[in-house]
C-alpha cells in the first residue's frame, strides 16, 4: 500500500472520522463495473485500507440510487447552469437558442469530460486514468474550486485545518478550467 494512502488514513483517524473496514480488490472492481468508472490510485488506495462513513461520505456498499445521485451531481450542476444561468463554454460552439437543444448538446460535451468520483459532500476526485496526486475539486454547479492539491492535502485541510500551500501538478480537463475561472 502506498505511503500516501497510509498518511490519508492517519489524518482520518486523527480527525476521529468513523471508519469501516477497507474494501477488497473484488469489491472495488464490482463498484467500478457497476458505476462505469475506475477509482484513481489515491482513492482506491484509501478505500482498500478503510471506508470513511457518516454524513457527507459515500456509502459505497449502500443504496445504488444514492451513489448514482452522488456521481451525477457534478454534471447535473453544470446542466443547471446551462439551463438557468446561460453557462456555455466557447469551445462548445454557438449556444442553441432552444434550451432543450442546449441541454442535449451540453450533455454530449460533458460525456467527453473526465468523470468525477464523489469523495465527501460535494468534493470529488477525478476517475482513473487520472494519476496519483490528482487534485480534489469542490463542485457546486459551475462553481468549482481546487480544494486540495491531492487527497492527503485535502483531508488535512478539510478535517485538521492545515492549509494546503501547494498547487496540484495535474490538470483535470474542463473541471480545472472551471476552477481557474476560464469561462466565468
Amino acid at each position: 500500500m502506498s505511503d500516501s494512502a497510509e498518511a490519508a488514513l492517519d489524518v482520518l483517524r486523527e480527525a476521529k472520522v468513523p471508519l469501516d473496514p477497507g474494501l477488497s480488490a473484488s469489491q472495488i472492481g464490482i463498484l467500478e463495473d457497476r458505476f462505469s468508472f475506475r477509482f484513481g490510485p489515491d482513492h482506491a488506495g484509501l478505500l482498500s485500507l478503510a471506508v470513511p462513513r457518516g454524513p457527507g461520505w459515500v456509502d459505497w456498499l449502500g443504496d445504488r440510487t444514492e451513489i448514482d445521485a452522488r456521481f451525477s451531481a457534478s454534471v447535473d450542476g453544470v446542466l443547471f447552469d446551462v439551463r438557468h444561468n446561460v453557462f456555455w463554454p466557447e469551445e462548445w460552439g454557438d449556444r442553441p437558442s432552444d434550451v432543450f437543444t442546449a441541454l442535449r448538446e451540453a450533455r454530449e460535451h460533458l460525456a467527453d469530460t473526465p468523470k468525477l468520483v464523489p469523495l465527501y459532500a460535494h468534493r470529488f476526485l477525478p476517475a482513473a486514468p487520472a494519476p496519483s496526486g490528482s487534485p480534489v475539486l469542490s463542485v457546486h454547479q459551475t462553481d468549482v474550486i481546487h480544494y486540495g492539491s491531492d487527497l492527503l492535502a485535502y483531508l488535512q485541510k478539510e478535517f485538521l485545518g492545515i492549509p494546503d500551500k501547494q498547487q496540484s501538478e495535474h490538470h483535470v480537463e474542463f473541471w480545472s478550467d472551471l476552477a481557474d475561472g476560464r469561462w466565468l
